[in-house]
Protein backbone atom coordinates (compact mmCIF):
# COMPACT_ATOMS: atom_id res chain seq x y z
CA UNK A 1 0.00 0.00 0.00
CA UNK A 2 1.06 3.58 -0.87
CA UNK A 3 1.26 4.56 2.53
CA UNK A 4 2.95 8.39 1.64
CA UNK A 5 0.69 9.05 -1.14
CA UNK A 6 -2.36 8.25 1.42
CA UNK A 7 -1.24 10.67 4.27
CA UNK A 8 -0.83 13.40 1.55
CA UNK A 9 -3.75 12.92 0.04
CA UNK A 10 -5.66 12.64 3.44
CA UNK A 11 -3.78 16.08 4.62
CA UNK A 12 -5.21 17.55 1.44
CA UNK A 13 -8.12 16.89 1.65
CA UNK A 14 -9.18 19.07 4.49
CA UNK A 15 -7.49 22.34 5.35
CA UNK A 16 -8.63 21.15 9.44
CA UNK A 17 -6.66 17.81 9.61
CA UNK A 18 -3.72 18.16 11.38
CA UNK A 19 -2.29 15.22 11.41
CA UNK A 20 -2.34 11.78 9.76
CA UNK A 21 -0.45 8.41 9.82
CA UNK A 22 -0.78 5.11 8.59
CA UNK A 23 0.27 2.26 11.10
CA UNK A 24 0.30 -1.42 9.09
CA UNK A 25 3.02 -4.19 10.50
CA UNK A 26 4.40 -2.31 13.46
CA UNK A 27 5.34 0.64 11.03
CA UNK A 28 4.32 4.28 11.09
CA UNK A 29 4.26 6.82 8.32
CA UNK A 30 2.86 9.78 9.22
CA UNK A 31 2.96 13.45 7.93
CA UNK A 32 1.66 16.57 10.01
CA UNK A 33 0.51 20.15 8.70
CA UNK A 34 2.81 22.58 8.51
CA UNK A 35 2.40 24.78 11.41
CA UNK A 36 0.32 22.51 13.41
CA UNK A 37 1.39 21.94 16.70
CA UNK A 38 2.26 18.41 17.90
CA UNK A 39 0.56 17.39 20.96
CA UNK A 40 2.22 13.98 21.33
CA UNK A 41 5.73 12.44 20.88
CA UNK A 42 6.22 9.77 17.98
CA UNK A 43 6.61 7.26 20.79
CA UNK A 44 3.58 8.25 22.49
CA UNK A 45 1.61 8.79 18.72
CA UNK A 46 3.35 4.89 18.35
CA UNK A 47 1.72 3.57 21.67
CA UNK A 48 -1.70 5.15 21.50
CA UNK A 49 -2.23 3.53 17.64
CA UNK A 50 -0.69 0.56 19.15
CA UNK A 51 -3.51 0.23 21.58
CA UNK A 52 -6.32 1.40 19.31
CA UNK A 53 -5.18 -1.34 17.18
CA UNK A 54 -5.86 -3.90 20.33
CA UNK A 55 -9.38 -1.69 20.60
CA UNK A 56 -9.87 -2.55 16.71
CA UNK A 57 -9.44 -5.89 17.22
CA UNK A 58 -12.39 -6.15 20.17
CA UNK A 59 -14.90 -3.83 17.85
CA UNK A 60 -14.36 -6.49 14.84
CA UNK A 61 -16.02 -9.36 17.32
CA UNK A 62 -19.29 -7.91 16.96
CA UNK A 63 -19.28 -7.37 13.37
CA UNK A 64 -21.65 -10.39 12.98
CA UNK A 65 -24.31 -9.10 14.74
CA UNK A 66 -23.92 -5.31 14.15
CA UNK A 67 -21.98 -4.82 11.30
CA UNK A 68 -18.29 -4.48 10.29
CA UNK A 69 -17.06 -1.15 12.01
CA UNK A 70 -15.77 1.62 9.51
CA UNK A 71 -14.52 4.24 11.75
CA UNK A 72 -13.76 5.58 15.56
CA UNK A 73 -14.33 8.69 17.12
CA UNK A 74 -13.22 10.34 19.74
CA UNK A 75 -13.32 13.90 21.13
CA UNK A 76 -10.67 15.45 23.51
CA UNK A 77 -10.61 18.75 24.61
CA UNK A 78 -7.79 19.76 21.96
CA UNK A 79 -8.76 17.50 18.85
CA UNK A 80 -10.81 15.18 17.00
CA UNK A 81 -9.48 11.93 16.78
CA UNK A 82 -10.76 9.21 14.28
CA UNK A 83 -8.95 5.80 13.31
CA UNK A 84 -10.04 4.31 10.07
CA UNK A 85 -9.56 -0.10 9.62
CA UNK A 86 -7.07 -0.62 6.45
CA UNK A 87 -5.44 -3.24 5.08
CA UNK A 88 -5.43 -6.52 7.21
CA UNK A 89 -4.76 -5.55 10.76
CA UNK A 90 -3.80 -1.92 10.03
CA UNK A 91 -5.02 1.86 10.78
CA UNK A 92 -5.27 4.87 9.23
CA UNK A 93 -5.47 7.66 12.16
CA UNK A 94 -5.94 11.24 11.69
CA UNK A 95 -6.64 14.44 13.93
CA UNK A 96 -8.40 17.64 12.95
CA UNK A 97 -9.18 21.10 15.22
CA UNK A 98 -12.77 20.69 16.58
CA UNK A 99 -14.42 23.21 14.58
CA UNK A 100 -13.97 20.87 11.36
CA UNK A 101 -16.82 18.99 10.10
CA UNK A 102 -15.84 15.88 11.11
CA UNK A 103 -18.23 13.47 9.34
CA UNK A 104 -17.72 15.20 5.92
CA UNK A 105 -13.84 14.44 6.26
CA UNK A 106 -13.97 10.61 8.02
CA UNK A 107 -16.17 10.06 4.14
CA UNK A 108 -13.23 11.70 2.44
CA UNK A 109 -11.01 9.52 3.97
CA UNK A 110 -13.04 6.85 3.62
CA UNK A 111 -12.80 7.22 -0.43
CA UNK A 112 -9.46 8.20 -0.27
CA UNK A 113 -8.91 4.90 1.63
CA UNK A 114 -11.05 2.86 -0.75
CA UNK A 115 -9.42 4.34 -3.72
CA UNK A 116 -5.72 2.44 -2.45
CA UNK A 117 -6.97 -0.47 -0.89
CA UNK A 118 -8.55 -1.71 -4.61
Amino acid sequence: MEYEKICDEILKSDKKIRYVGVYDYGELHDKMRAGAESFLSREETELSLSQAVYRWSTRKKTSDKIGKPEFALAKYEKIYRVTVPVGGAGLILFSTELDANVIEIVNKVLEIKNKYSE
